[in-house]
């Protein structure tokens, strides 16, 4: 599904990301987890071309993305939910929703009735602007956008932030259907570890902008985590 390899990225003289190399099997739910500023928003917006690259390949169903505009990506079926959500306040929920139509391949004009079975808050609150939404309603309807493109892969950055802790339970109720019913392959960015084993099934470790461990969730231990994750 999706193949990044070798990888480098760099902002001005610092260099970010090295040599970076992931695989997301189609059908796979996988986390990327490490401490903060080791690079895991980096690696997921040069993925979907929000960023340029220094070299490397990312390949997307056979078809390599790097130097491609974001639009290409999306059309082709990748979408990405950025950390803090940037769901557009002064639109209504209806609206925000209307825009990730622009992306479909298929030029659909529709809102997806699944959105709703998804989140069916946001049927209820159509009519109301994104700003006025809470915290959790607000990512609720950024991942609704993201669905709206029909996607093959969803790409979510930190989606518990700043959330309270049943509608993070809700949200990760609906990933775990997405995955396991429509069998929406998803890579994610998080922290709370809970939350990353209750969805994951495969785990990769970013350090200083490399990644230093992947495997299977299972594996990841209490003694993967001293090393790597603890603060």
């Amino acid at each position: 599904m999706l193949q990044v390899s070798k990888l480098n990225q760099a902002y001005g003289e610092s260099h970010i990301l090295w040599d970076v190399t992931l695989q997301v099997p189609a059908g796979s739910c996988m986390c990327l987890m490490g401490r903060n500023g080791v690079g895991k928003t980096t690696l997921l917006k040069s993925i979907m071309g929000l960023l340029p690259i220094q070299n490397g390949s990312i390949h997307f169903n056979n078809q390599e993305f790097a130097g491609r505009p974001p639009e290409t990506r999306v059309r082709s079926g990748i979408a990405y939910v950025p950390q803090g959500r940037e769901i557009f306040p002064q639109l209504t929920v209806e609206e925000n929703l209307r825009i990730g139509l622009g992306a479909r391949a298929d030029k659909g004009r529709d809102i997806p009735s699944e959105i709703f079975v998804w989140f069916p808050v946001l049927q209820q609150m159509l009519a109301r602007r994104g700003g006025d939404l809470s915290g959790g309603q607000q990512q609720q309807l950024a991942i609704g956008r993201a669905l709206v493109t029909n996607p093959q892969l969803l790409i979510l950055d930190e989606p518990t932030e700043g959330i309270q802790p049943n509608i993070v339970h809700e949200i990760g109720d609906i990933i775990l259907r997405l995955n396991r019913e429509r069998k929406l392959t998803v890579l994610l960015v998080e922290q709370k570890l809970p939350f990353a084993r209750r969805l994951a099934d495969a785990f990769a470790i970013m350090e200083k902008g490399a990644i230093v461990a992947t495997g299977n969730i299972g594996e990841l231990t209490d003694q993967v985590i001293r090393q790597h994750l603890a603060v």
